[in-house]
């Protein structure tokens, strides 16, 4: 019975990894849709996002029956919860990399992307990928030291999210107001995928360390 029990626990950290997979992948065909004005890519994008949403549904309902026949204490329980609040982000970064795919596919056959701002959102979409795949690095490791460095890593995303606003705030901004609040929104997606992560990175540390002031994130 108890063998049983620690096997469904592994099996968590198992589907976390396959959900951190299709939401990379999620990431890298948005990006690359919103990039290249691509409708196809975009709505595959859009339409996997439910693949990721029922994913989610069974990591929840593993927990749930988790807690109510082997009642986790300790460890285990810190375990349980922290996969629970882990594929609630995983899932909401799968929901981040829709709403970038639904930019793409509204202003096709036009890009969402203006020349501007070209090399900055290609500079975010390849940290958000980079993200995702360190956290499923940190998520089977449960490394620590990998995990602070993630959280210390999401100051680059900051950095190229208060790049956006710079170029949309000056006074030559040629693309009037749509294209702004298209980019202040790819922005504003492209930060929370981000803190996302970093909120994953901070779980792991407390699974690891039992300690929530543990994170180094000040």
């Amino acid at each position: 019975m108890r063998d049983a029990y620690h096997e469904e626990l592994n099996a968590l950290t198992a589907r976390l990894l396959e959900m951190c997979r299709f939401v990379r992948s999620a990431m890298s065909r948005g990006t690359t849709a919103l990039l290249g004005a691509d409708l196809a890519l975009a709505e595959s994008v859009i339409a996997d996002d439910a693949e990721i949403d029922r994913r989610y549904a069974e990591v929840d309902s593993s927990i749930q029956l988790l807690l109510a026949t082997q009642q986790p204490v300790a460890v285990d329980l810190r375990t349980v919860i922290t996969a629970l609040r882990i594929s609630a982000d995983l899932e909401r970064m799968g929901d981040h990399a829709e709403r970038i795919a639904k930019i793409a596919r509204m202003r096709h056959p036009e890009p969402a992307v203006p020349a501007e701002v070209r090399d900055t959102i290609a500079e975010m979409g390849a940290i958000a990928e980079d993200l995702i795949s360190k956290t499923a690095s940190v998520i089977e490791s449960r490394d620590v030291d990998l995990a602070r460095r993630l959280v210390k890593e999401d100051d680059e995303m900051d950095r190229l999210h208060r790049r956006l606003f710079r170029v949309l705030l000056s006074a030559d901004w040629p693309h009037g107001v749509e294209a702004a609040i298209d980019v202040t929104l790819i922005g504003r997606y492209y930060e929370r995928y981000a803190d996302h992560a970093v909120r994953i990175a901070q779980d792991v540390i407390y699974l690891a360390t039992g300690d929530r002031d543990a994170d180094g994130a000040g």
